[in-house]
């Protein structure tokens, strides 16, 4: 296997583990954030107004949390192929080929 086929395994096992672990902080921090709401709630015993604002603000949390998330994992793996060049291979793919000069 030569430098640049390791290199290339090596970035990809990279971006596995990025994915990965990134995925689960979201998902872990989602977890954590809907248990602290739903014991808020339980502790209320009851009080409608602050329950809707404990609830609100947990909904807000959760939804903020994944879609930066998600944004920022869109936006990487974007960047990455514009940089790897993935982007010039497909518009020389998809633009169709040019006529040839009359003689």
């Amino acid at each position: 296997m030569g430098r640049d086929t390791a290199r290339v395994v090596r970035d990809v096992e990279v971006e596995k583990y990025r994915a990965r672990y990134g995925l689960l902080a979201v998902v872990v921090s989602n977890v954590a954030i809907a248990g602290v709401a739903a014991f808020g709630v339980w502790r209320l015993d009851g009080d409608k107004a602050v329950i809707v604002g404990v609830l609100t603000a947990a909904f807000t949390a959760v939804s903020s949390m994944t879609t930066a998330y998600l944004g920022i994992k869109a936006v990487s793996n974007t960047a990455r192929s514009i940089a790897l060049g993935d982007g010039a291979a497909r518009r020389d793919r998809a633009a169709p080929p040019a006529d040839p000069p009359a003689a």
